[in-house]
């Protein structure tokens, strides 16, 4: 086997690595946005019910917590999903990805989001640039 067809084999070997590394975060990124995106509406209802509600300047903070659950309880999941570091897991494909490029870059390839290999054309010099 030439080196050519080893360093091709390697590249495959690699990309198909790659992808099959993005396509299993696929479905637990899914969850993770379903589920912050849910808790995000959640919050944002409750925000606007007690915003609105005539009584929150009347009574204490606690209460008017109090007096809407939902704000409060979904206030606290969203801040815990943070503190867990969800928003790391809603984005961990395209992290992966960024972080591959910038190594890629150095071979004169990039990858696409799906972690598909792109050859770069390499770049001769001009004539008067030497």
């Amino acid at each position: 086997m030439s080196l050519d067809q080893t360093v091709c084999e390697d590249l495959k070997a690699f990309e198909r690595r790659l992808t099959e590394v993005i396509a299993s975060l696929q479905p637990s990124t899914r969850r993770w946005r379903i589920l912050l995106g849910f808790i995000s509406v959640c919050t944002a209802v409750g925000a606007w019910h007690w915003l609105t509600d005539p009584n929150t300047s009347a009574v204490s903070f606690t209460q008017s917590l109090y007096n809407h659950p939902i704000f409060a309880l979904a206030s606290i999941f969203l801040v815990v999903l943070f503190l867990l570091g969800v928003h790391r897991r809603v984005i961990a494909p395209s992290i992966i990805t960024q972080r591959a490029r910038g190594v890629l870059g150095d071979f004169n390839m990039s990858c696409d989001d799906t972690g598909k290999l792109i050859l770069k054309p390499t770049r001769t010099p001009h004539p008067h640039e030497t």
